[in-house]
């Protein structure tokens, strides 16, 4: 089989996205605004920066979000793929329902769709196929490890362990390093076989990778990025959501100048919110740390600090949201 040898990709877009909740009722995770511009929409940017023609989204929640986001707000020159599951098969069953997509390239890049990132691809694929990995997961040196878990390799970069899971290896030497995985993983087209069979739906990591890694049929190593190459913040909660919107990583574009995302938002009014132009909020109106949707419009007398206003409702998102003056408030998470 003749393939492509240029970077293929697969955006993960087709969870539920119950952490999220109840901002997730209007809208997919992948397509929430952060400063006015979708999270996927930011994506698919960092991708096309990096040559990235051929990119496959999955989708299942509120599908209908994510592209219509996409269709508003994408690079030039990108040819995309629409997977859409009928029902949610995890990152595993959504890999191999894109399999023959993924496969017509030498290497693909799979990554998830709800986080802001900012790193070298090109970079990050040429360490992939130099160390000569069927699989290679990219980790970060980073504080957060506590809270995300962590994956464990040896001394040749080999990986060992996966959260709490060891992996019997039998060329594997102990575990030296670790890193939290940035949810970046680059294929070998030839890996993107064996398929599991419990079901159509089933984690990659968990399911697929482990048990071939310890048949012997595949080798999975690592790549550890120092955790200021870079940007990685994930946007998987309503108190991440916030903050990436409130206190915006610098984003340092590769072969430019560090700079920050922006999008359509309304200008800086002193209380640090972040406000869409197409928004309408009452001369009397009161926010503070709030980010409000395109398309809603915040009553006259209303006050909330540290929030959303979606779905014309707000939703206190920080550790000290509060909203007051509406009839109804925050929806409680499913």
């Amino acid at each position: 089989m003749s393939r492509d040898r240029h970077l293929r990709a697969m955006i993960l877009a087709a969870g539920l996205g119950t952490r999220m909740a109840p901002l997730t009722d209007y809208r997919a995770k992948p397509s929430l605004p952060v400063r006015g511009r979708p999270v996927v929409s930011l994506l698919l940017e960092l991708l096309a920066g990096a040559g990235v023609r051929e990119i496959l989204i999955n989708l299942h929640h509120r599908p209908d979000t994510i592209r219509d986001a996409v269709e508003a707000d994408h690079p030039d020159a990108l040819d995309l793929t629409w997977s859409v599951e009928k029902q949610p098969l995890g990152t595993g069953g959504g890999i191999l329902r894109a399999a023959d997509f993924l496969r017509q390239g030498e290497d693909c890049l799979v990554l998830a769709g709800d986080m802001l990132l900012d790193v070298d691809l090109e970079s990050l694929r040429a360490g992939h196929r130099a160390a000569g990995w069927d699989v290679t997961v990219v980790l970060r040196d980073d504080p957060r490890i506590a809270n995300f878990g962590s994956i464990g390799v040896d001394a040749e970069g080999r990986v060992v362990r996966i959260g709490e899971t060891r992996i019997a290896v039998k060329e594997g030497g102990r575990e030296v390093a670790a890193g939290l995985f940035t949810s970046l993983r680059f294929f070998r087209a030839s890996a993107l076989e064996d398929w599991p069979d419990q079901g159509p739906a089933f984690e990659d990591l968990r399911d697929w990778l482990i048990p071939r890694v310890e048949a012997g049929s595949i080798r999975l190593g690592a790549l550890i990025v120092p955790v200021d190459a870079g940007v990685w913040e994930p946007v998987g909660t309503p108190t991440e959501y916030l903050d990436a919107n409130l206190c915006p990583p610098t984003m340092p574009r590769l072969g430019g100048r560090p700079e920050t995302w922006s999008g359509p938002v309304a200008a800086e009014d002193g209380k640090g919110n972040v406000i869409a132009r197409s928004a309408a909020v009452a001369p009397d109106a009161d926010l503070e740390r709030c980010v409000v949707w395109d398309g809603e419009s915040v009553p006259a007398g209303f006050r909330g600090r540290d929030g959303v206003y979606a779905g014309g409702t707000f939703h206190p998102c920080g550790r000290a949201g509060s909203g007051a003056g509406l009839g109804s408030a925050s929806r409680s998470a499913q």
